[in-house]
């Protein structure tokens, strides 16, 4: 039988944050009660990431590891875990530390009444730069997309298995996933999470991959929105199906 919850972690030079941050992750999924498989996508680590990882996963059996050779970017380990998952219910969580384990139970809760489940940092812990940045992109990006978000940013993030497949293999994928889940049909709702600054190492990610980069994806998916039609789950609970008559 599969897992109930698979959860997603991709990483990249994360050594110092990877080991506290799993040990959160275990005792939350133990408290759980649900069987799991967690999937830790390390996206050509050049430090001890690698080593982390098989030191947490040699003493917790539900992990696994997928190791890329070169460096291909947050989004494609992201998008590279979602279709190496087996449960009906993903996570979504980065690897840096900053978003709190403790969270999950609470989003995987309001998956009753909705397809995603994202998270709404409250109170960041970031720099001034990065959170005017941030809330610049979030405006522009409601006022084009109008997906109704807040804050898209949020790494953690809880799904049924249908959404992903409606998601696209692009660069800012992380930036565009509740705006595809929308379009495509589905039910997003956002749930407030705590949010802590980075204890250790130094993020990947400069302005240009906060502002320009996601501008202009942002215009792609604006113009995929508007061609696009509903899932084909969104199709069938809309429509009536005259079943086929049988010859007698």
């Amino acid at each position: 039988m599969p897992p109930e919850v698979s959860v997603i972690i991709p990483f990249h030079n994360e050594g110092e944050n990877a080991g506290p941050l799993l040990a959160e992750l275990q005792e939350v999924m133990r408290q759980l009660g649900k069987t799991h498989e967690v999937l830790l996508v390390d996206d050509a680590s050049t430090d001890r990431t690698f080593d982390v990882l098989s030191d947490v996963a040699a003493r917790w059996p539900e992990c696994r590891i997928l190791r890329f050779e070169h460096n291909r970017g947050q989004a494609a380990a992201l998008y590279f875990g979602m279709q190496n998952a087996s449960a009906p219910i993903l996570v979504t969580l980065d690897g840096d530390g900053q978003n709190v384990p403790s969270d999950v139970p609470r989003l995987l809760a309001r998956l009753a009444e909705a397809d995603m489940v994202a998270g709404l940092r409250v109170n960041r812990d970031d720099s001034f730069v990065r959170l005017a940045a941030s809330r610049l992109a979030n405006i522009v990006r409601a006022r084009v997309l109008r997906d109704g978000m807040r804050d898209t940013g949020c790494g953690l993030k809880v799904f049924r298995r249908e959404v992903a497949a409606e998601l696209l293999p692009i660069a800012t994928l992380y930036s565009f996933m509740p705006a595809l889940a929308v379009a495509a049909g589905f039910r997003v709702v956002q749930e407030p999470v705590q949010h802590r600054a980075r204890r250790r190492g130094r993020s990947s990610y400069g302005l240009r991959a906060f502002l320009w980069r996601p501008a202009l994806d942002m215009l792609g998916i604006w113009w995929f929105r508007q061609r696009r039609f509903p899932s084909i789950e969104t199709l069938a609970a809309t429509s009536v199906v005259t079943p086929r008559r049988t010859e007698t």
